[in-house]
């Protein structure tokens, strides 16, 4: 048997609760097609934001780990170059020490002359490019999979390439003894600079094969971030018009029930 009352209007409070309901989901919805993001707040996903979170962690690392390799792989490319032009020094050397150590040579004090200053330009060189001293050298680029640093570092000690490292420092073309020995150390020292130029050469190669894993790992992470952190604009579109048009049918139903109590009247009559 149906009741009426004045006091408790039971069909304008289910109204009133249904309306709320649809006017959070709208709010939901608007929000993230407004922000692009489909959690915008702790309480979208809890889980999901600790995972996105974690994601755009490791992209912040990868990506400054590409900058770190590609500064690594610029300065690898400045020595690189002061080892060439030191080659091309070596070269010179050899030329004088084969000259002087003719016995046809009758006056060596303009090669010694030059022999010198050729030294000389090698270790000026080689304090301009940071290869006087043998240092280590070490880009980090990102953590491996149990958050060590051990794996995601590339390092190497390159040697010093000095005339002293060398085994230059102490020759002479004064002489054709001198020059002849020369000849043999000047040979010597192109193996020893091969090695330190090989070196170089592959620290270069490992930089940039870890580059490109940098960047392939930085593509792929984005779209796992993306697929938590991003909205479906689609799905959320849908859900805005379903929620448009819930409220306006609650909007008609809290009217039309509020209206149904002055049925009432018509008993009083």
């Amino acid at each position: 048997m149906a009741s009426f009352s004045v006091v408790t209007n039971i069909a304008s409070a289910n109204a009133q609760a249904n309306l709320h309901t649809t006017q959070v989901g709208l709010q939901k919805a608007l929000t993230r097609l407004s922000s692009g993001f489909r959690i915008n707040a702790s309480g979208d996903d809890a889980a999901g934001l600790v995972t996105a979170n974690q994601y755009r962690q490791d992209l912040a690392v990868l990506t400054q780990g590409v900058r770190n390799a590609n500064d690594g792989v610029s300065d690898l490319q400045i020595k690189d170059g002061a080892l060439a032009n030191v080659a091309t020094l070596l070269d010179r050397l050899s030329t004088l020490a084969t000259q002087a150590a003719s016995g046809t040579t009758t006056n060596r004090t303009h090669l010694q002359n030059e022999f010198t200053d050729v030294l000389s330009e090698i270790n000026r060189e080689s304090t301009v490019a940071g290869l006087n001293t043998a240092a280590a050298f070490s880009v980090f680029i990102s953590n491996d999979n149990a958050g060590s640093a051990t794996d995601g570092k590339i390092a190497g000690t390159i040697a010093a390439v000095t005339t002293t490292s060398l085994g230059l420092a102490s020759l002479s073309v004064a002489s054709q003894s001198g020059a002849e020995a020369a000849v043999e150390a000047i040979a010597t020292a192109v193996g020893t600079l091969g090695t330190s130029q090989a070196k170089i050469g592959t620290l270069q190669n490992q930089l940039q094969f870890a580059v490109s894993l940098a960047q392939s790992q930085v593509v792929n992470t984005r779209a796992a971030e993306s697929r938590i952190r991003d909205a479906n604009v689609a799905e959320e579109s849908a859900n805005m018009t379903r929620y448009n048009i819930l409220t306006q049918s609650g909007i008609a139903s809290l009217a039309q029930a509020n209206n149904s109590t002055s049925s009432v009247l018509s008993l009083l009559r």
